[in-house]
């Protein structure tokens, strides 16, 4: 065979090869790169204490409300009976400020009158007097009389304004001293920590006289809800998705089974760099020192589950698109 006639066939094989991937490969989509997903909840004290008990075990499964774990109540029941105890003496004093405002407000009232009083004889001397009915010293009386009227009028209402600004202050007291108590018995009451969800605890190392620290993971609680399958597809089979299609899934942790499953969605973005804290997948474009096309995460739901799933397992995902 001539030189030129094996080149040509080399040609024609590499075409028909090409030429075969690609109509395969419209017809179908076959990933080994995907892996379970779930929600991974972590669980960490909202206060800062020593753990007094354990009540869950690794990989247990929990409900809704279960108890985990308990923080030591003590110091914050103390703070709780403190707080409760200014409280009291807020409100005390509050309701004697009350007894106050009443005490002033009724000697403002007996002044008034006597002001009123003070005032009517005061005129009526002054008439009687240009009558010459009576003397001047009968007016001067009236005057002082009406003069220390006012002056008793005006103190009651200097003391009930007085009174009225202390008791606001003392009702501002009363409101921090109940937002003290209800912060202490909200401490109290997270020395109780319980499952956020249901899901099964995952790698538990949490012990009797460990520190929890608040804002700090202790426990990992793997969701019961929300699995999911994250295919990772070439960026040259995606376009080809649409979203509820079917795909099946094979499932390492379960063999020689398909599950049907449904596509969810497709990532609109995958990050070029490598990195822990981002907000869009990494995917890895090299396997075993070889580079590959880039690859976007397609979510994946199953239709028809097993009874038991494990997040990170490998799984396998055939689409036909």
């Amino acid at each position: 065979m001539k030189r030129w006639m094996r080149f040509a066939l080399i040609v024609g094989v590499i075409a028909a090869v090409f030429l075969a991937y690609e109509v395969v490969t419209s017809y179908v989509a076959y990933t080994a790169d995907a892996f379970v997903q779930s929600d991974l909840v972590a669980v960490a004290p909202e206060i800062t204490g020593r753990i007094v008990a354990v009540h869950i075990v690794d990989n247990q499964t929990v409900k809704t409300g279960d108890l985990l774990v308990e923080i030591d109540p003590v110091p914050f029941k103390l703070d709780v009976d403190q707080r409760q105890a200014l409280a009291e003496e807020a409100r005390a004093q509050v309701q004697i400020d009350k007894d106050r405002i009443a005490a002033a407000n009724d000697a403002v009232t007996s002044a008034t009158s006597a002001l009123a009083l003070a005032r009517l004889t005061q005129q009526r001397a002054s008439t009687l007097m240009s009558a010459a009915d009576v003397s001047q010293a009968a007016v001067d009386r009236a005057n002082d009389a009406l003069s220390r009227a006012e002056a008793n009028a005006a103190s009651a209402q200097s003391d009930v304004a007085a009174t009225l600004s202390t008791a606001a202050m003392h009702q501002a007291s009363l409101r921090k001293a109940e937002a003290d108590l209800a912060i202490a018995q909200w401490r109290l009451d997270r020395t109780k920590i319980v499952a956020p969800l249901d899901g099964a605890i995952n790698n538990l190392t949490v012990r009797v006289g460990d520190t929890g620290t608040v804002n700090v993971p202790l426990i990992g609680i793997v969701a019961a809800t929300g699995w999911r399958i994250i295919a990772n597809y070439k960026q040259d089979y995606i376009r080809n998705f649409t979203l509820g299609a079917n795909a099946w899934v094979w499932l390492d942790s379960e063999p020689w089974r398909f599950h049907r499953a449904r596509i969810k969605g497709i990532a609109r973005g995958i990050s070029r760099e490598e990195g822990t804290q981002k907000l869009m997948p990494y995917v890895a474009p090299t396997t075993d020192w070889i580079r590959l096309q880039r690859r976007f995460p397609v979510t994946l739901t199953l239709v028809d589950p097993p009874e038991t799933l494990y997040m990170g397992a490998d799984a396998r995902v055939v689409i036909f698109p």
